[in-house]
């Protein structure tokens, strides 16, 4: 295989996924905009692609959006291959840590859901749930 068509296999292997685009929108906010992102993030996985997910002239980004986008993938997918299959550019500073935050979060809902559970209750009452 040549070096041209090693690249055009990487090239191929690629999507590049604009949030606006995806959602109509430069406001991050709704969680049914994050599910939207995780569809067409899932289409892209299953064919065997890498994602580079760009929020580029994305203006407000709430946590709700990105937990949303975030626990869909952790539960439908490896997190071996959105670590290494999925890249997020073009985020602020503020909103990159937000997002560490709620992948740390989602993990541990996902490891220890129970735990999350008896919190919600504390707090809400059994009736919440």
């Amino acid at each position: 295989m040549s070096s041209l068509t090693s690249s055009l296999s990487q090239i191929d292997n690629l999507v590049t996924i604009f949030v606006t685009e995806v959602i109509g929108d430069n406001l991050c906010i709704m969680c049914g905009s994050g599910k939207r992102l995780y569809q067409n993030i899932a289409v892209a996985f299953d064919e065997g692609k890498k994602v580079t997910l760009s929020f580029r002239d994305c203006e407000d980004i709430t946590s709700a959006f990105l937990a949303e986008l975030f626990s869909q993938l952790y539960e439908n997918f490896y997190a071996e291959q959105i670590e290494t299959c999925l890249t997020v550019v073009d985020l602020e500073p503020d909103d990159a840590e937000d997002l560490q935050y709620i992948i740390k979060d989602v993990k541990e809902l996902l490891q220890y859901p129970q735990r999350f559970r008896n919190a919600i209750v504390s707090v809400m009452g059994e009736d919440y749930l």
